[in-house]
């Protein structure tokens, strides 16, 4: 009795806990997608209040329209979905492969290449990038789409994702494909990928998340409007006069907007993904 009485506490103590963390990273998005709503003076004058919490007066329409038009909004969003679209979908392709050939192939310097890759998810991107504009300088690719997503589609990280969960999955069903005709290829598309969603739903999400909102990087090499994608219009807000906070809100609003559907749409895979590569690595 006493037992279950302290599992009970410890229960509403840790869903509390969960809650209050939950408020605290929900809050500046309430404040952010309120802030765009009302006036540019309100936004200034009811930061430090709980008016911040309440949109009145609204300006959403005029808002929205300063957004687009200050922050070319549409002009980078095809930039950005472009660059994301192409770093997704041809690097869930490129990494899955690569994981799987780690995890289930045999070859000379197996070993040796998982390190590196092993070793290359510790390096963070602004040690080479540098060096990586620089080259990208030597072929004469800045100031181009193919700059922005070639350098990103083989990543490290999601290549030991996927070589963690096909390392948990059960060798049982290939042997028994392999022992039917079927070549490594065959077998990979038959019966692994459709066993992997969750963690091509994870890789995917994570992805998304990091190109969506690439900043250093089309700093680096995006020089003309048409290239440049959604975080850089940002920038656009600074003027000389005052800043206009609420377009600029109503900005990162409609920039926000995409990866919380796509993260809605996809987390109970997500959830799974890196719940299986975790637990079975």
């Amino acid at each position: 009795m006493i037992t279950s009485k302290i599992r009970s506490r410890h229960g509403i103590l840790s869903y509390a806990a969960m809650t209050l963390l939950g408020l605290f990273f929900v809050l500046p998005i309430v404040i952010m997608v309120i802030g765009s709503m009302k006036s540019n003076s309100n936004v200034i004058s009811d930061q430090t209040s709980l008016r911040a919490f309440d949109p009145r007066p609204f300006q959403v329409v005029d808002n929205y329209q300063g957004a687009a038009d200050t922050g070319r909004f549409f002009t980078s969003l095809r930039v950005s979905v472009i660059v994301s679209g192409v770093i997704v979908l041809v690097g869930l392709i490129v990494n899955s492969l690569c994981g799987y050939a780690l995890a289930r192939l045999r070859f000379r310097g197996q070993r040796a290449l998982f390190l590196v890759i092993v070793a290359l998810v510790i390096i963070p991107f602004e040690a080479i990038a540098v060096p990586l504009l620089l080259m990208m300088s030597e072929v004469e690719w800045t100031n181009t789409l193919r700059v922005q997503f070639l350098p990103f589609i083989a990543q490290p990280l999601y290549i030991f994702l996927f070589y963690a969960f096909f390392r948990g999955l059960p060798a049982e069903l290939e042997e028994a494909a392999r022992l039917d005709g079927a070549g490594p290829y065959r077998i990979f598309w038959s019966i692994v990928f459709p066993l992997a969603r969750p963690a091509y739903a994870s890789a995917a999400i994570l992805s998304f998340l990091y190109s969506w909102g690439q900043f250093l990087w089309p700093v680096m090499v995006a020089r003309t409007e048409n290239v440049r994608p959604l975080p850089i219009g940002l920038t656009f807000f600074r003027g000389t006069g005052t800043p206009q906070w609420s377009e600029l809100l109503a900005y990162a609003t409609l920039m926000v907007l995409p990866v919380v559907i796509v993260f809605v749409a996809f987390q109970r895979h997500f959830v799974q993904g890196v719940a299986a590569s975790g637990l079975k690595g």
